[in-house]
């Protein structure tokens, strides 16, 4: 595995804030906060808990307003960066991010919900949960009750991931559909389970993670309710890894039609799945003997086959930009076609954030293994 490459990678890419977008408070550069969060804790190198604290004081002004962040929008995206604000908070005691982080959860008071209780996963998308949503918006929960000592949100956190796997979880193929209308009145549900056509692995990846990542967050004296989480995990990986590309270890974006014309390895999805098995297996929630191969060959075939030199620069390749549901008809279906259709890009924020969890975690695990018995 050349760590040294994506080393090399890691050092341009948290140089600056040069790659976010500063003028709006969005998911995916706090995924690269996140990650540098998580490489902090992995390296203990500086550079990294700069970043997160100079992304977070860019948003959050004297008082805890966030910039830019619109909270009766009712976006779940907007949530996740809320988690780099609690890592501000831990790290400098400045009580402007605790008050930011209680605009989130209040945010969260009056999340709108499905019939089943979970949250929808934007105002524009009524009565609809997506698998995305439970990483943006469930680890920062979890976290949250770790910051404050509470536990009184615990039941309704692990509810939510306890409704997605009896609505989403396909008895075939142990994959998960990437969205569930529970009205079943938007145009790409079926019209008996409410849930959307495919398998798309940054769904899956998502979702792979928000379990791995609330379950660390939690007390683990709860073991009632940290059980249920772990088997869901276990399954979730497994089922996915069935469809691995043998030669690579990597997974396809459409996850269980690797003969189809078209279908690619993509990077973003892939990645996310090695983070997750990586902590599953620092946390013993998974054997590691079993799982860890796996999530070795996805992270050394993505820094061999994924960072490429172009133009005398390492980019990131073969990263799915977007792909969502609706909500205009005729609009991103869900069919096949249409998660072959989105663009493949280099250097997406996110496919990158998603690369340096994985080798964050993958560090982790090996001074876990030293003797070093810590978390984030």
């Amino acid at each position: 595995m050349d760590t040294q490459k994506l080393q090399s990678y890691i050092d341009d890419f948290y140089r600056d804030l040069g790659r976010l977008n500063l003028d709006k408070w969005n998911y995916a550069d706090g995924c690269a906060a996140v990650a540098a969060t998580q490489l902090y804790a992995a390296t203990g190198d500086r550079k990294f808990r700069d970043y997160a604290l100079a992304y977070a004081d860019s948003f959050v002004a004297s008082d805890g307003t966030i910039r830019t962040y619109r909270p009766e929008e009712y976006r779940l995206d907007d949530v996740l960066p809320g988690r780099a604000l609690i890592f501000a908070y831990k790290e400098t005691g400045e009580k402007r991010y605790m008050a930011a982080v209680e605009k989130l959860l209040k945010q969260l008071e009056t999340q709108p919900r499905t019939a089943s209780g979970n949250y929808w996963h934007k105002k524009i998308y009524p009565h609809q949960i997506w698998l995305d949503g439970l990483y943006m918006a469930q680890p920062f929960r979890m976290e949250a009750e770790a910051l404050t000592g509470e536990t009184s949100q615990y039941l309704d956190i692990c509810e939510q991931f306890e409704h997605v796997r009896v609505l989403m979880r396909d008895e075939k193929t142990g994959l998960y559909y990437h969205g569930c209308d529970e009205s079943r009145s938007i145009f790409w549900a079926d019209p008996v389970t409410g849930c959307s056509k495919n398998f798309w692995l940054r769904a899956m990846g998502w979702y792979v993670m928000a379990l791995a990542d609330t379950v660390e967050a939690m007390d683990r004296h709860v073991y009632d309710y940290m059980r249920p989480m772990q088997d869901t995990l276990r399954d979730a990986l497994r089922s996915m890894l069935h469809f691995a590309d043998p030669e690579t270890g990597l997974l396809y974006q459409v996850i269980d039609k690797p003969e189809l014309r078209g279908n690619y390895l993509e990077t973003s999805g892939s990645a996310m799945t090695a983070a997750a098995i990586f902590k599953a297996c620092r946390m013993e929630l998974i054997l590691e003997e079993k799982y860890r191969p796996g999530a070795e060959k996805i992270l050394s075939s993505l820094i061999d086959n994924r960072l490429v030199e172009k133009d005398g620069q390492l980019k990131l390749t073969d990263t799915c930009a977007v792909a969502g549901l609706g909500p205009d008809v005729g609009r991103r279906d869900g069919t096949v076609g249409y998660y072959l259709s989105e663009p493949v890009v280099d250097d997406d924020v996110k496919g990158a954030a998603a690369l340096f969890m994985a080798y964050a975690q993958y560090l982790m695990l090996q001074k876990w293994e030293a003797g070093e018995r810590w978390k984030i």
